[in-house]
């Protein structure tokens, strides 16, 4: 959905396009593969976002052909605000909303593309969606999923993008259950960010209204070995987006902003388990667990 709504929207080769460097490997390799040349930002202390502010200080210091902002672990960004960002400046905006599905708004003039991959909420097994309110962009994106074809002539070299009838199926049978699972799941993240924000020293992600994807938070300790201290107490960790992007070799070659508060998050950045089964009992646990974790000597070493 990514590699096809960055086609459609016909940026030229060559160009800059601002990326996050606190994010998945797909948001920038989206990018590349569209033949533009990544240039990484940092995001926002608060909510671990690239920011309209962020985007606007960055175009001072560089031409930007596109800006590709993430919904960071499903928590959504302004549409609103960054369509006037596109109308203040010109430049195009596609949100990588790949765990948002449910919880990102679609922009006047922003476009979004999600991931309905087995480990999104709205998990089909593999599949996405490329959705903007342009018509004429919708219907280039349309024909670009399938080989460039339209009325059984094709027109541009596209690819096949096209979402398999097996995974369609998935996705009619997850839409009849999508609200009653929403439901339940927002009842459970509350009691559960209830329990994590009492945990002296963390800090969670200012996530608005989202309901998000994965639980992931910043511990004032060294993050790696609180993993290994919740992993003896039976519970699987993560940290994701660590290393920043900025720090893999298939993106050395690429262009960067200050990373400041990127480089805090490669540290601090942990997740921990959030699904949409657990109960209110494990997410009390989880709580206590990492508690305890804090205190243990080995996790209050410098890092």
């Amino acid at each position: 959905a990514l590699e096809v709504g960055i086609a459609a929207l016909g940026i030229a080769a060559g160009s800059a396009a601002l990326v996050p460097a606190f994010t998945f490997a797909a948001t920038a390799s989206a990018a590349i593969r569209n033949r533009l040349d990544v240039v990484f930002s940092d995001v926002a202390a608060d909510s671990w976002q690239l920011t309209p502010a962020i985007a606007r200080e960055v175009a001072k210091r560089r031409k930007l052909g596109l800006v590709i902002p993430v919904a960071t672990f499903g928590c959504a960004v302004s549409a609103a605000a960054w369509d006037v960002f596109t109308q203040e400046t010109g430049i195009p905006v596609l949100v990588d909303a790949a765990a948002a599905f449910g919880n990102q708004e679609i922009g006047t003039l922003t476009s979004c593309a999600f991931s309905f991959h087995a480990t999104k909420p709205f998990g089909i097994g593999e599949g996405g969606a490329f959705v903007t309110r342009e018509r004429a962009l919708a219907r280039r994106a349309r024909r670009l999923s399938n080989f460039g074809y339209e009325n059984r002539v094709s027109h541009e070299a596209g690819t096949n993008a096209k979402l398999s009838e097996f995974a369609a199926a998935v996705g009619l049978a997850q839409a009849e259950r999508w609200a009653e699972r929403q439901q339940r799941r927002r009842g459970l993240w509350a009691a559960y960010h209830a329990a994590l924000a009492k945990v002296p020293g963390v800090r969670l992600q200012a996530t608005g209204d989202s309901l998000p994807a994965v639980c992931v938070l910043r511990v004032p300790r060294n993050a790696d070995r609180v993993c290994d201290a919740l992993g003896i107490a039976g519970i699987e960790t993560r940290r994701w987006y660590c290393p920043p992007l900025h720090r893999h070799p298939a993106f050395a070659a690429c262009g960067r902003d200050d990373l400041r508060e990127t480089q805090l998050l490669a540290r601090e950045a942990l997740g921990v388990p959030w699904f949409g089964l657990m109960t209110e009992a494990q997410c009390d646990g989880v709580a206590g667990e990492l508690a305890t974790a804090l205190e243990m000597p080995r996790c209050l070493d410098a890092f």
